[in-house]
């Protein structure tokens, strides 16, 4: 169980940095982005929200099925 117990935290630290990655890169690129692809919005935001959770659902199965070693 503890190494399930590792892998979702690995998993959740892993997606807090990357959130803070994202937003580090987006904030100063986010008025050329707005330029450049002025249909960006709240659905690109959506569908990343999204596949977070389905990915998050797909980690938390296989850490629920997997065989204990």
């Amino acid at each position: 169980m503890a190494g399930r117990f590792t892998v979702l935290v690995v998993f959740a630290v892993l997606g807090f940095v990357g959130g803070i990655v994202a937003k580090m890169v987006y904030t100063p690129l986010s008025q050329w982005i707005l330029q450049m692809w002025p249909n960006f919005g709240l659905d690109w935001i959506l569908s990343g929200a999204a596949g977070t959770v389905l990915t998050l659902l797909i980690v938390v199965i296989w850490a629920s099925f997997s065989p204990d070693k």
